[in-house]
């Protein structure tokens, strides 16, 4: 998902959005811990979307765009 189609969003479907990027790093980090996981790259894509709607969300919260 790009960053324009994040910020597209209401927030609570970021929120929901968020929840779902957590369990998303959680469930690869598991398989990434009993070996199961193929593409590592996989955990710092999930990072750098938990970031990015973290930060549209602190962007609305304090008014900037």
């Amino acid at each position: 998902m790009k960053v324009e189609e994040i910020r597209a969003l209401s927030t609570e479907e970021l929120k929901r959005q968020l929840e779902v990027a957590h369990e998303e790093l959680f469930n690869l980090r598991f398989r990434a811990a009993t070996r199961q996981l193929v593409n590592h790259r996989e955990i710092p894509r999930a990072k750098k979307k938990i970031a990015h709607i973290k930060t549209i969300l602190r962007e609305r919260e304090l008014g900037i765009r």
